[in-house]
């Protein structure tokens, strides 16, 4: 087993942070652990270590591959639901943090606003990662990679399509690819575009990796040759009252269909990070279809999930 003290401490808040070399360390180690797992090989990395699961947003996918990845790892998780901890008292999420780095070894956190993880990582002296924020879904991102790598065994020179709402998924695979040379275009109505911050963030990425990023208005101009379709669903947590608004907005033109997959690669392959919603987002003939690869995505979450908690921890 390679050296894991590198990234020992950091926190992972955004992909951003971390260069290419370090993304590729933590892809590496998640491709060599996925092996292991298969071959029934222990890889108990962690032992009696314990990770803190901080979640104000439900989860299947974030919580369970944690919980187990940390059970593979030889440590342990505490599931901690936001409003039964003395935050939903009014506690400052600065004492909290100060508190949890005296009993746990990393924390993992679940947040509508990032600005919440931010403060966590300037007062925690453990790693505090963000599995998910209104911002961005680094964990997510780092599983999308992993995914299309294993796909192609490469990841340089392939493009992604995504097609939706510029939201916290969108942002952070615009930056993982834009690291790691994968072209990116991005179709989405005005209004719901990526924030500039992460265009710019990931256009300077593409300088010094030499891939490309689009940002587009026509789901058909996206997809062109692209090797993955990936959208996301138009109505995420938090934003229940916008639906119906977001629906006239989104449907029928920035859902993902068969005819749609007419302009990619012959090869192209459907990603979703789910919950996915069929007949909004996607068709169902599409998600349920050969092209689908939704459900290695989400089992990727776990081995990527665990090479990143061996890395930092």
């Amino acid at each position: 087993m390679r050296d894991l003290t590198g990234l020992r401490g950091r926190h992972f808040l955004t992909l951003q942070d971390f260069s290419a070399d370090e993304l590729w360390e933590m892809l590496r180690l998640s491709r060599d652990l996925k092996d292991k797992l298969r071959r029934g090989v222990p890889h108990e990395l962690l032992p009696g270590k314990i990770l803190a699961l901080m979640f104000q947003k439900p989860s299947t996918r974030t919580r369970v591959s944690f919980e187990v990845a940390m059970r593979h790892l030889g440590g342990s998780s505490l599931y901690l639901e936001w409003g039964q901890l003395q935050l939903g008292r009014g506690e400052p999420v600065s004492d909290t943090a100060k508190v949890l780095s005296r009993y746990v070894d990393g924390v993992a956190a679940r947040v509508y606003g990032h600005e919440i993880l931010e403060e966590m990582a300037r007062h925690a002296t453990i790693p505090v990662i963000n599995a998910l924020s209104d911002f961005l879904h680094p964990c997510q991102g780092l599983a999308d990679l992993f995914t299309v790598w294993e796909r192609w065994g490469r990841l340089e020179g392939l493009k992604v399509a995504y097609v939706g709402d510029g939201n916290n998924v969108c942002h952070s695979l615009m930056i993982g690819c834009s690291k790691l040379g994968v072209d990116i275009s991005v179709a989405s109505p005005e209004g719901y575009k990526p924030d500039k911050r992460v265009v710019d963030w990931a256009r300077e990425n593409a300088k010094e990796s030499g891939s490309k990023v689009e940002i587009l208005t026509d789901p058909v101009e996206a997809v062109k040759d692209a090797n993955v379709i990936y959208t996301d669903v138009f109505v995420s947590m938090g934003m229940e009252r916008e639906r119906e608004e977001r629906l006239r907005v989104f449907l029928p033109k920035y859902q993902v269909t068969l005819d749609l997959f007419r302009y990619a690669a012959e090869d192209a392959v459907f990603m979703h990070c789910l919950p996915a919603h069929r007949g909004e987002e996607v068709a169902p003939e599409v998600i349920d279809g050969e092209r689908s690869i939704v459900f290695d995505q989400a089992e990727n979450r776990l081995h990527t999930e665990k090479a990143l908690l061996a890395l930092l921890l």
